[in-house]
């Protein structure tokens, strides 16, 4: 029954047939089971394994490498090979996919526990009446109709629409839904509200929320997926997993080289068509097959077969330094896309503030013989740590604060009126709350306040362990007052009293909304002095305003304390003996901005309902508007807008208040659309569905494990400031990833370069296809997983975000990859051709007569045909492009910066890199066994000089390549964060780096 909260009781039970006396029959259960199922999340079915490893291959590169390695094989059977020559290129590059893609279904498996993670939150049993008799009975066996007794500490096992009160009230925590930090009270009466929100159903009890306080029987209207857990469900099941930004652009530009890839390997092979028919290849057939292992060995050497590890590892790196800043990343590739993110979607409760209410202003009556009647105060403090100061209208400490009468007997009724817990937990090293919020709070403030008649007030206290400082001075005061009776709250006193008896008196203390409580007052304790004086009209509208300005310009939820002599050996109070009260004092308290926001976001914004926009106000999002309009909206307006005007206002929109899981979903798809990158962060269940669509989903570390397991990093310290610091992390894994994409694909077009330009001139091969690997993996692994450490560029975060539409590589850069791609393969192809013609222990032949080497069986030359075969000229050049590359990858230490402002031992892992890379590749030369399986040969003193002459040109031309990159290509920055319930916009450009404005999302421009 979706209505139900819009119905009275009557027609709820009316509408399921049962009696509320006696429950349904057994009969009723049977066909409402057969009817409505059970109440449980049903199971969906996972994807199957294979499927996932299936998936993993499903890249246009990875194919192509796929088709290589088969055909590789294929050709060197046909060609007779046998052992190891046979299966290691082949083997290698199967190796390298599978590793892939055992992180690819690693990471996927791990995005499904978040839907059964919901299952924690299920009820085990409920209390349930039926055949006119209680009985305690699985939660899973409930049906629509069913009768179900809740009471404090229970957890709702459906969701139910209230039909009985069996205490004065009733309050649910219903956080996980709703995101709200206090509990909320419930009622009976039906809910008149259009298009009602969570926040509006207040006669529903919904399904995995808990009771915190009272008692009441309710009707089940709703099991399994028909509550709203599973409405959370079926939204994270109708979200598919958005690719990465970088992904993305890896795809493109994959598909791009593919293309490339193909055509050139077309290209070699239909240019030698020609050739064919050489008597060196012994026929058509075998020629054509000759020049088509060139072909491969054009698609080997084109494909950066190491860049999916190397961009892994990057990531991996990246996790770890971001989580010595408290960002514990789940998932690999949303590393890189916090660098990119442009909105930021952030909850207020437990993200922008501590999700601690804690007392911040304190109003009591000074004196009625002074000008200023009231005086307040201000405590300092965000979180249930008993450790504040109080401080007077001045700004002056207060030393002793408890010496002042007021402050005393509200620290006095706080202690008493009170039936929470605050305690230390040594695991966490924190404080923690058993109980209502707005209690706890009173708790800390009772502590704060401290004792009187000490002199080493407070310094005494501090001396006490965190254990015994949790509720030392409530401790102090129950062991002094004796409790007798307890009045609770109900909602038309709006208020609760407690008669306590010390030293043969009798006091009753109250606490409760300020209207109520100066309604029954008479007399009022004035704070000099601590005399009781009547309660004159002037008095009372000075209180009522001081009361209003709390309420209403702070936004602070507001109580009042009030005391009273009972006659002595009173037993029980009765709502009658609130009456003729004495005035104490006023308490305004709130959920605090946390202190680093405002510094890492310079203005916020926000989600809440009354106090949203005071929040806002509190860390800068309002301060450059005077009139709201347009800038703030209830999500339900949101969602009425027609799409043209809703599309507006996310240009503008500020604060989004009242928001729903459906809501938040609805938000970050329309921000996509708008091809914004959006991170969201959320704590609850209610957040899940928000966080899996978002490109990046992040979850606080005080969570919910659904939270968790929705996302893609949780923050551990709850703390929005920490975001900022990814960002930072984030931009620079990017441009870190840049650089060793570039220096790869600059490494890969040069042996392409080589090849291609080997088989136009009719060259011998070069290199063969394992030299190819050998380069490919080891010499461009090393140093390209290496450059993923350098260092993060101070202007960083200055820049703006990169459009969603920019490519990994284009424009200028790739004109740059071409630039030096191309050279390294004429070195390494000049490499070659100098120990043939120049080298003293070469056979110096024309270069006719290398070009035309296919012929020599057939001419009369002056040197024999085997000089082809010799290993001295592949070694040549496959040092050439080694070393080459290893000059190149320093060029890589910096986009646009020269080496010498940015010198090589800035990045001490690419230079230990850079030795480890040479000392492997001067091992298979030297060491026998290693040498003959890459047909390679030592090289001489004098060989190793031309391999550096050749090589060293690379850093001066990247120079040059630099040079006009940093003085022809000007850039203007800015950035733009955004966030989920609040948005996040950039001021006019100002000298800071960039200024970030809270709204509901966070917005970064």
């Amino acid at each position: 029954m979706d209505d139900a909260y819009s119905r009275s009781v009557s027609e709820v039970l009316e509408a399921f047939g049962v009696d509320q006396g006696k429950g349904l029959t057994d009969a009723q259960v049977a066909e409402n089971a057969r009817i409505y199922g059970r109440n449980v999340l049903p199971q969906e079915g996972s994807t199957p394994f294979w499927k996932l490893i299936l998936k993993q291959f499903d890249d246009l590169l990875v194919k192509i490498l796929i088709a290589a390695a088969i055909i590789s094989f294929l050709l060197a059977l046909f060609d007779g090979e046998t052992g190891l020559t046979a299966f290691l290129e082949p083997s290698v590059i199967l190796m390298i996919l599978a590793a892939n893609a055992a992180v690819g279904v690693i990471t996927e498996t791990n995005a499904e526990k978040a839907i059964e993670e919901l299952r924690a939150y299920q009820a085990d049993v409920a209390t349930v009446l039926r055949n006119g008799c209680f009985s305690i009975l699985p939660a899973t066996t409930l049906v629509p109709g069913d009768i179900v007794e809740v009471g404090v500490g229970d957890k709702i096992p459906a969701d139910m629409r209230m039909v009985e009160m069996l205490s004065s009230h009733l309050r649910v925590d219903q956080a996980i839904l709703t995101g709200e930090s206090c509990s909320v009270a419930k009622e009976l009466d039906r809910t008149l509200a259009t298009n009602a929100v969570y926040q509006d159903k207040t006669n529903i009890l919904f399904s995995g929320t808990t009771v915190v306080a009272g008692r009441a029987r309710a009707v089940v209207v709703g099991i399994g997926s028909n509550t709203a857990m599973g409405s959370i469900r079926d939204a994270m099941l109708r979200t598919e997993d958005e690719m990465t930004p970088l992904k993305k652009k890896l795809d493109e530009f994959g598909t791009f080289l593919a293309k490339v890839i193909a055509g050139i390997c077309i290209l070699v092979w239909v240019v030698n068509i020609g050739h064919f028919r050489d008597p060196s290849h012994g026929g058509i057939l075998r020629g054509a097959i000759h020049y088509f292992k060139i072909a491969v060995a054009l698609a080997v050497a084109a494909i950066p077969e190491g860049l999916p590890a190397v961009v892994t590892t990057c990531l991996a790196l990246g996790t770890k330094r971001m989580a010595r800043l408290n960002a514990i990343v789940r998932s690999l590739p949303s590393v890189e896309t916090l660098g990119c993110t442009t909105v930021i979607c952030s909850d207020k409760t437990g993200t922008l503030t501590t999700n601690m209410m804690s007392v911040s202003k304190i109003c009591v009556v000074h004196s009625v013989h002074h000008r200023s009647i009231t005086s307040e105060y201000t405590v300092s403090g965000t979180t249930y740590s008993p450790e504040g100061l109080i401080f007077d209208a001045a700004g002056v400490q207060l030393e002793f604060p408890a010496q002042f009468p007021c402050l005393l007997h509200i620290a006095m009724c706080s202690a008493l009126c009170n039936e929470s817990i605050l305690q230390y937990n040594p695991d966490k090293k924190n404080y923690e709350k058993i109980g209502e919020s707005t209690e706890v709070a009173l708790r800390v403030l009772a502590e704060k306040v401290g004792l009187p008649g000490f002199d080493s007030m407070p310094s005494a206290l501090d001396m006490l362990s965190k254990h015994e400082r949790a509720s030392y001075c409530n401790h102090y005061w129950e062991h002094q007052f004796k409790k007798v009776s307890v009045l609770e709250f109900s909602r038309d006193r709006k208020m609760m009293s407690v008669l306590c008896s010390r030293k043969q008196q009798e006091i009753m203390f109250s606490k409760g909304a300020p209207e109520s409580i100066l309604s029954r007052c008479t007399h009022i304790l004035c704070n000099e002095d601590g005399s009781s004086v009547p309660l004159t009209a002037d008095i009372r509208s000075e209180l009522e305003t001081r009361f209003h300005s709390l309420a209403g310009k702070d936004t602070l939820r507001c109580l009042a304390f009030a005391l009273k002599r009972m006659p002595l050996g009173q037993q029980t109070l009765y709502p009658e003996d609130e009456a003729d009260l004495t005035f104490i004092g006023l308490v305004g308290m709130r959920d605090p901005p946390r202190v680093e926001v405002k510094n890492a976001i310079l203005s916020c914004m926000s989600l809440g309902y009354s106090t949203a926009e005071s929040l806002c106000r509190q860390i800068g999002a309002f301060e450059h508007l005077d009139d709201l309009s347009g800038y703030s909206y209830t999500a339900s307006e949101f969602e009425e807008l027609p799409p043209l005007e809703r599309a507006a206002a996310l240009q503008r929109i500020i604060l989004l208040t009242r928001v729903e899981p459906s809501h938040k979903r609805m938000l970050v798809e329309a921000l996509q659309n708008q091809n914004e990158v959006v991170a969201m962060t959320g704590d609850g269940v209610n957040d899940a569905p928000a966080l899996k669509k978002a490109d990046i989903g992040i979850a606080m570390g005080s969570g919910t494990a659904v939270a968790k397991s929705a996302s893609d990093m949780v923050l551990a310290d709850d703390n929005f400031a920490s975001i900022v610091s990814a960002v930072a992390e984030g931009r620079a894994i990017y441009n870190n990833t840049k650089q060793f994409i570039r220096y790869m694909i600059s490494s890969n077009i040069g042996e392409v370069v080589c090849i291609f330009v080997a088989a136009i001139l009719g060259m011998p091969e070069t290199l063969i296809p394992v030299q190819l690997l050998w380069v490919n993996l080891v010499t461009d692994g090393l140093p390209a997983t290496a450059i993923g450490f350098n260092k993060q560029d101070s202007n960083v975060m200055m820049a703006k975000p990169r459009k969603i539409s920019e490519a990994v590589v284009s424009g200028w850069l790739f004109f740059r990859y071409l630039i030096i791609g191309a050279y390294v393969g004429l070195a390494t192809i000049a490499g070659y051709l100098w120990w043939f013609i120049y080298a003293d222990g070469g056979p110096k032949i024309p270069y006719y007569e290398l070009v035309n080497f296919d012929s020599c069986s057939t001419r009369q030359t002056q040197y024999p045909c085997s000089i082809f075969d010799d290993r001295h000229p592949s070694t040549l050049s496959m040092t050439v492009l080694v070393v080459v590359e290893m000059f190149n990858a320093l060029n890589n230490l910096s986009e646009n910066q020269s080496l010498l402002v940015i010198p090589p031992w800035s990045n001490p892992w690419l230079v230990g890199s850079i030795i480890l890379t040479m000392v492997l590749h001067i091992f298979i030369l030297y060491v026998k066994p290693l040498s003959i399986l890459f047909s390679v040969t030592p090289l001489s003193l004098a060989d190793w000089a031309v391999v550096l002459y050749l090589s060293f040109p690379v850093v001066i031309i990247d120079e040059i390549l630099k040079f006009f990159s940093r003085n022809n290509r000007g850039r203007r920055f800015n950035f733009r964060f955004g966030r989920h319930d609040l948005l996040l916009r950039e001021k006019p450009a100002t000298n800071e780096a960039y200024i970030l404005h809270f709204f509901q999302y966070i917005y970064c421009p």
